[in-house]
Formats: structure tokens, C-alpha cells, sequence
């Protein structure tokens, strides 16, 4: 495959070379102070202010240049400013941005259906961000609940898992065991059981008369990216099959090649009843989201239940059409799979030198640094310093996900950085 991410070999060398002190010259001080006074304190990004990015790389605003990855936490899957993509936004801003969802527009029948065949449904509704996309999920269930099921009013329950990262509105944080998304955000929603990720009895006996879904990401990305125990996807399937109860997953990081399958949860075979998506979905350009499923699910839905007025809107359609197309060659699947290999072998090596643990799929690793060596976030600002970036999560992890674009050469080279940071951290 031949990417647009190749870089000149003198400008990467340049790119790699330098301390975070000389990073921070210029231009990124004065910038930084800025963010810092003008924005709320929801994030604590690394001290890097990027202007430009193309490929697998991106450039700070005092030109200093950084392979990426993290990837927009799997939203630029596809790299940045993919050609593809960007000549896609630029022939639909050129024509029409958007109706509302009060008017039929000429590009949203092709990515509905375009994106319903690549999952294998029949209809697709689409939302903006991948929240929406999971509260969509959380209101279609129970609406099938007590319209197709027969589930007593205010009954419903869904069954979710610990751990889990499925966004942050008021009623996604109310089953949420993580204490800085939860905690002194009550009220919290009821209607929801929280059950140990990968126990497939603790599912069993979570579900009741009254459970209408079960809500799974295949890998849980913010956790660590936590591969669950083989067979435990096929057995929620079949337990969700025995007690009628929908089963979706949350493919928003995890799906559209990750993992070097078009959704992570094929790698058991298995088929869920929701497909909830995102990030990737708008190419790294516009927020686009989804729910896609059959027409006995998604059909409860009446006009005036459930909307939005950008869901839908004719640049997100004409992006993640584009978005579809790229994924129908198999070419990005393939990739991953194949670049996957090298990256987990790469890291595998590091278990016993600085590293703990290495799990994950495809172009996506949650690699577990030695705590007596240092923490997650001390090696993600060192590798910032040698010209990569990555993020921490939950203390001693750090995430790994490179754009799909990443060469085997660049991709070597993170590693050697992350096994010097390793070593000179021993």
C-alpha cells in the first residue's frame, strides 16, 4: 500500500531530533498559556500546540514534527487530511452543509445505505458524536423493551460492564465505575447493571424479565484496551439470544479497521443487534456517529422520538460515504492486521524491560509500564520529546494506535524511541 504519510527522510530526522526544552521554544509557551487560561480544565493534554498534520505525522506550531499515536483515540484511523476524505469535504462544502433533519438531502440515502450493507443491516440512524450514538442505543432498547418485548413501564434494565468508556453525558456516567467521570455528577440515571468485564456467568446472572440490552465494548479502549477472554462474545450472543435481549457493541474506538477487522467483535464471529459507531466514521474531519441495525430494532423509533439537527447533515454523509468506500477494499482491515503483527511483536519484546504487559488488537496496544520505573504519563512526555505521541490512561498504561497510514519504518521507529525512554527511565 502506498500512503500519502512518507515523509522525506532528512525531514524526519530533523522531526526527531531535540529535547521537550527545545520543543517549547518560540510560539508554544505563549500558546499554552493561552488554552490554559481560556478553557476549562476538562483535559490535561501534553504540553504540545500542533498546527499542521498530514499522514501519520503532525507539526507544532514552532515547526517541530511528531508521529502520531494516538490518532484522535481511533478517529483518524484513516490518517490526517487523507486525500480521499479531504477532496470529499471539499466537493460537498462547495454544495450544501446542511437541512436539518426536516428536509431530505441528496447524500444521505447513499451513506444510510452504504453504511447499513457494510454492517449487514437494514437501516442506519445516524447522530454526531459517539455519546449520542450510545444514548441513541440506551433509548432504542427500551423502547423495543416495552413495545416489542412487553417489559412493564419504567422497568428496563441494561446490562453493562465495569470499566467500560462509553462517554460522559449524565446517563452514560450514571453506569460508569470510573470516579473522575462520575463522581459529584448525581443525580445518576437508574436502569442500568454493572457486571465484571469478561464474566460471562455474572452476565447470566445480571439478566431478568425486564433486561432489554446488553451494552459491550468488544475491546475496551479507555480501560487499558482490555481484549476480553476468548469465547466471551459468543457467549453473551447466545446468552442474549436465550432471554431476548438485544446485544450491542461498542464499536465507536474499536471498529472501522482497528483492529485489523472491519468491527473488533468479528474476531469471534460474532454478529451483534446494534452497531454503535463513530470517531472514524467522519474520517477525522467532521463528528459523525451511528446506530446501525435491523428494521424490527431500529423501526420502534417514531417521527419527534429521537433526533438532531447536525445528525445526518450533508458534509458528515458525503465524509463517512467516502469513509465506507475506503473500508469496502479491505485494504485498511488488511493493514492493520499485518502492521498489528509487527507492533506487538515490537512491544512484546519490552515485557520484562521496563514493561508489564502488552495487550490488544490489530493497530491498537494498551502496553502497561513497570510503576517502579515510572508512570504512564511520564512516558508519554518523554516520547513526546523524542517525537512521538502517545497518552496514558488509569495511572502505569499507555496507548498505543497509530493511523492505518503508519509505515513499517515509522512504526519501528516509535518502538526504538519507547525501548530508549524505557531504558534510560531503568
Amino acid at each position: 500500500m502506498t500512503t500519502h504519510a512518507v515523509t522525506d527522510r532528512t525531514e524526519r530526522s530533523e522531526g526527531r531530533e531535540g529535547t521537550a526544552e527545545a520543543t517549547q521554544s518560540m510560539r508554544t509557551p505563549a500558546a499554552l498559556a493561552d488554552a490554559e487560561r481560556w478553557t476549562a480544565h476538562n483535559y490535561h493534554p501534553l504540553p504540545v500546540v500542533i498546527a499542521e498534520a498530514e499522514g501519520a505525522w503532525v507539526t507544532d506550531v514552532d515547526g517541530r514534527r511528531y508521529l502520531d499515536f494516538l490518532s484522535g483515540y481511533s478517529a483518524l484511523n484513516f490518517g490526517h487530511s487523507h486525500p480521499g476524505l479531504i477532496a470529499a469535504a471539499h466537493a460537498q462544502l462547495d454544495k450544501l452543509t446542511l437541512t436539518s433533519r426536516a428536509f431530505v438531502h441528496d447524500q444521505f440515502a447513499e451513506f444510510c445505505q452504504s453504511l447499513a450493507q457494510l454492517c449487514g443491516k437494514d437501516m442506519v440512524l445516524p447522530m454526531n458524536t459517539g455519546a449520542e450514538a450510545v444514548e441513541t442505543a440506551i433509548k432504542v432498547s427500551r423502547a423495543w423493551g416495552y413495545r416489542v418485548k412487553g417489559v412493564a413501564a419504567e422497568r428496563a434494565n441494561i446490562v453493562v460492564a465495569e470499566n467500560n468508556f462509553h462517554g460522559r453525558t449524565t446517563t452514560i456516567i450514571s453506569f460508569s465505575t470510573d470516579p473522575d467521570a462520575r463522581n459529584d455528577f448525581g443525580p445518576y440515571t437508574p436502569g442500568f447493571t454493572i457486571v465484571p468485564y469478561g464474566d460471562l456467568d455474572a452476565i447470566a446472572a445480571a439478566i431478568d424479565e425486564n433486561t432489554v440490552m446488553v451494552l459491550l465494548e468488544p475491546i475496551q479502549g479507555e480501560a487499558g484496551v482490555l481484549v476480553p477472554p476468548a469465547g466471551y462474545l459468543a457467549g453473551v450472543r447466545a446468552l442474549c439470544d436465550q432471554h431476548n435481549v438485544l446485544f450491542a457493541a461498542d464499536e465507536i474506538q474499536s471498529g472501522l479497521g482497528r483492529t485489523g477487522r472491519t468491527f473488533a467483535i468479528e474476531h469471534e464471529g460474532v454478529v451483534p443487534d446494534m452497531y454503535l459507531l463513530g470517531k472514524a466514521l467522519g474520517g477525522g474531519i467532521v463528528p459523525v456517529s451511528a446506530v446501525a441495525a435491523n428494521r424490527d430494532i431500529l423501526g420502534v423509533l417514531r417521527p419527534g422520538e429521537h433526533g438532531s439537527t447536525f445528525g445526518g447533515n450533508p458534509l458528515a454523509c458525503a465524509v463517512g460515504a467516502e469513509v465506507v468506500r475506503l473500508l469496502r477494499t479491505g485494504e485498511f482491515q488488511k493493514r492493520s492486521a499485518e502492521l498489528g503483527e509487527r507492533l506487538h511483536a515490537g512491544l512484546n519484546k519490552l515485557i520484562g524491560h521496563g514493561v508489564v504487559a502488552v495487550r490488544g488488537r490489530g493497530l491498537w496496544a494498551g502496553v502497561d509500564i513497570d510503576p517502579a520505573l515510572m508512570t504512564g504519563r511520564q512516558v508519554s512526555e518523554r516520547l513526546m520529546a523524542r517525537g512521538v505521541l502517545a497518552k496514558d490512561t488509569h495511572g502505569s498504561t499507555v496507548r498505543l494506535a497509530p493511523p492505518l497510514v503508519v509505515t513499517e519504518e515509522d512504526l519501528d521507529h516509535a518502538l526504538a524511541q519507547l525501548e530508549a525512554v524505557l531504558t534510560e527511565g531503568a
